[in-house]
């Protein structure tokens, strides 16, 4: 452990803590009071600091409590354990500590949503979504994205308030390397895939739609879709292309199942790979989900002005390549400019159109990576606990893929070349942004859906077709993930599983949307093959699709079982490769860009 933390906890262990699992910020508001957090089971919720993780695990177990979350800043976990078993807990060995989590209050000036100009209560209103709201579709509905599934692939989507509606929110399979374990499955251990699904259709309970007027109240840009949330990432946001490519596969093969309706799929993510998007895997997936019917959304990336590309696949002409837009701190679209992280492209390929990207204030996830590691993104003021601020082209596509939920609401029967003609055409100008990086303006929704139909004539897309048989290796770009233990990095033609890539063979399948047979892609096993309801933990009535033990044995040879699936060996510390755009990470094994998120603050 950093002696700067250990030297904290041993003056004010209960204060520190309380900043490792999310509760304020340093330097911000200081603390008024800390009260102990018990559970609906009556157990206390505590941090347990660990030397040896596995012992500490088992001593929360035979004490009857339940382990949690990581907490790598401190070399800890969350847990909740019976109180009367605190003492002996504190004594066991492997335990270096613990100490009671508690509910912390804040003297500071109050934050309100309604004076910000980037939290969602604004953007929805900035864009005109708060208005197309109030509007009906064909069949008497209010249009806020009712009936349309929203595929989000990423890192999965915690229940937090606001994405606990068991009726809208539906895990997918779990294809992240945290899928072996039972208590980290599904569950969004890093914290950007639940940013990103409020952002989408996040939604308080009891939200009056009609009358949006209670800055208290969280709502995303779609706060009626259904949204499908692929976990394709681990605890610090490691994962291979290949395991993206599954998850666009996966989403093109079930978009009509019974309760999907897979009409977006959002994909925060890119890599900085410069093949051909003609011969680019991870190109050619995105182009086959588009041409299955399915708009795609993808973020521009975070290069800024530094390289002359879009991450890889936003560089594929069909999809809409969303930049992020800095409001300036105001609701006007006057003074707006191209955020300065947002990746630019060249005069070929820029993105389409922007929407907001600038610390937007999203859901946070307590306990998560960026949660505990990022403090700065907690938002000052904020006596609920429940906001996180950040920036990235992730943000502005996620915005945008909740616009596109309204529209096919709206007109189901819209291709995504007509939706990504109407999105382009009524987009507002941006007087102030330089043209490379803007593309056709900011996102207006409200003109989107009070515009007439494009002919599918006149919006069609007539691009060269891809094939997707280039190199996974040179999709990955300098992004790659290391087996922890040997420190063996995945390169070369070859998936997670060790299964040579053929990009012939799958860019065939992927095109016809039969990559996947049952729960096996690439001749491997990634997951199961139905969805049931009573795998989540603490939500019985989520759906979830069926997970599967991987067996065999990964790039490197070693095998999937016998190994120590817990939280602490797999928080994604010791995973190489490149993360979220921008220097954000630097310092760290992840360098440069992945998951298209830069700024937590």
């Amino acid at each position: 452990m950093p002696s700067r933390y250990r030297s904290a906890l041993g003056a004010a262990s209960a204060a520190i803590l309380a900043i490792a699992a999310g509760a304020f910020a340093p330097g911000g508001p200081a603390v008024a009071a800390t009260t102990p957090t018990a559970t609906a089971a009556g157990l206390i919720r505590v941090i347990v600091e660990y030397d040896d993780p596995d012992a500490a695990a088992l001593a929360v177990s035979r004490a009857g409590g339940k382990v949690g979350r990581p907490l790598s800043v401190v070399n800890g976990f969350v847990a909740e354990v019976p109180s009367q078993r605190l003492s002996a807990l504190k004594t066991a060995p492997g335990v270096r500590g613990v100490t009671v989590d508690g509910t912390v209050s804040l003297s500071a000036a109050r934050w309100r949503a309604d004076g910000d100009s980037n939290s969602m209560f604004s953007v929805v209103r900035a864009t005109g979504a708060l208005d197309v709201w109030k509007k009906l579709d064909s069949t008497g509905r209010n249009i806020a994205g009712t009936g349309v599934g929203v595929a989000l692939i990423d890192s999965g989507v915690s229940p937090v308030t606001g994405l606990n509606d068991t009726t809208r929110i539906i895990n997918g399979p779990d294809l992240s390397f945290e899928s072996q374990a039972s208590n980290l499955r599904y569950t969004d251990t890093f914290g950007h895939g639940t940013h990103m699904a409020g952002l989408i259709a996040g939604r308080d309970p009891l939200t009056n739609l009609l009358t949006v007027s209670d800055p208290s109240n969280f709502t995303g840009m779609a706060p009626n879709a259904t949204l499908l949330s692929v976990k394709v990432a681990a605890a610090d946001g490691a994962t291979d292309v290949s395991q993206v490519i599954a998850g666009i596969d996966w989403v093109v093969q079930h978009r009509n199942d019974p309760g999907l309706n897979i009409k977006v799929l959002n994909l925060s993510f890119g890599t900085d790979s410069n093949q051909d998007e003609k011969l680019d895997p991870l190109s050619h997936a995105v182009e086959s989900a588009w041409k299955k019917g399915i708009t795609v959304v993808v973020s521009g990336g975070n290069d800024g002005t530094t390289r002359s590309n879009l991450s890889m696949p936003a560089v594929n002409p069909y999809v809409i390549a969303v930049g992020a837009a800095d409001s300036k701190g105001t609701e006007s679209r006057a003074d707006d400019v191209v955020a300065d992280f947002s990746s630019r492209g060249n005069a070929t390929r820029s993105v389409d159109l922007t929407a907001p990207g600038r610390s937007i204030v999203g859901l946070r996830d307590p306990g998560s990576y960026v949660d505990v590691n990022y403090p700065t993104g907690l938002v000052p003021g904020d006596t609920t606990g429940r906001y996180f601020r950040g920036s990235g082209s992730s943000q502005a596509a996620a915005i945008t893929s909740g616009a596109v939920a309204l529209l096919l609401q709206q007109r189901p029967s819209l291709t995504p070349d007509q939706v990504k003609k109407l999105l382009t055409s009524t987009a507002d100008v941006m007087p102030k942004a330089e043209k490379l990086g803007s593309g056709a303006g900011a996102l207006n929704i409200k003109r989107a859906i009070d515009a007439p139909t494009p002919s599918a004539a006149a919006a069609a897309q007539s691009w060269v077709a891809s094939t997707g048989a280039g190199s996974l290796e040179a999709s990955r770009g300098t992004a790659h993930v290391a087996d922890p233990t040997s420190g063996v990095e995945l390169t070369g033609e070859k998936d997670i599983m060790g299964k040579a890539w053929n990009g012939t063979t799958w860019g065939k399948a992927a095109t016809a949307g039969t990559a996947w047979s049952g729960g096996t892609w690439n001749g491997a096993a990634w997951t199961g093959t139905s969805m049931s309801t009573g795998q989540f933990p603490g939500l019985p009535t989520a759906k979830t699709w069926s997970s599967v033990t991987w067996s065999g044995t990964n790039w490197d040879g070693r095998t999937w079982s016998g190994r120590t699936w817990s939280g602490a060996t797999w928080d994604g510390r010791t995973w190489s490769g490149r993360t979220w755009s921008g220097n954000t990470w630097s310092g760290r094994t992840w360098s440069g860009s992945y998951w298209s998120s830069s700024i937590w603050q």
